[in-house]
């Protein structure tokens, strides 16, 4: 009989967890960008950036070989897709966009990637040269230098929850054992 409800507890432990876990949630990703990631292209007028999901609170700085800013304006969200316009024509030359955005489960997602312009036309004003205006956004911090699908994910919450997820078995368990182990009243 006692092991019966030793079993017994460990099931109920099992099926606490199973009925108190909740679902994974993963961090929106950047699914495509116009122009791709490594790809070379005549003069683009914008960036467009389109993620898995809704996101928020965008910042996209482009900068060309010598790091200096070609985008213009701040940057516009729709749902999932986020455009900046960039400074005139840009000249031929390697372009890096830097991007951060504001997942759909509030979470930060960052990442860079870089293209490539070719085809530029000749005598065009190069941006670099002009006083090309700021964006009003701040630059993204410390952005990574991977592809276009790169992403780093900045706090978290996962660690607390499996940390709780952990407390609440080992609590469960220790119940059914307590339970287990009680006095039998005749």
């Amino acid at each position: 009989m006692r092991g019966l409800r030793v079993l017994l507890a460990g099931l109920i432990a099992l099926f606490a967890v199973g009925v108190a876990a909740p679902p994974a949630f993963a961090h929106d990703a950047l699914k495509e960008a116009e122009p791709a990631s490594g790809a070379t292209v005549e003069p683009p007028s914008e960036i467009v950036l389109t993620y898995t999901n809704t996101v928020r609170l965008p910042q996209v700085v482009v900068t060309d070989a010598k790091g200096t800013a070609v985008q213009s304006g701040a940057p516009e969200a729709s749902d999932n897709k986020v455009t900046q316009a960039l400074n005139g024509t840009l000249p031929d030359g390697e372009y890096t966009v830097a991007w951060r955005v504001v997942s759909s489960d509030g979470h930060p997602i960052k990442g860079t990637y870089k293209f490539t312009v070719k085809g530029s036309p000749a005598g065009s004003a190069s941006p670099a040269g002009s006083a090309a205006p700021a964006s009003s956004a701040p630059a993204p911090a410390a952005p990574s230098t991977q592809g276009a699908s790169s992403q780093s994910e900045e706090g978290g919450s996962s660690g607390w929850l499996w940390i709780g997820l952990a407390a609440v078995v080992v609590a469960a368990v220790a119940g059914g054992v307590a339970w287990a182990r009680r006095p039998r009243e005749d």
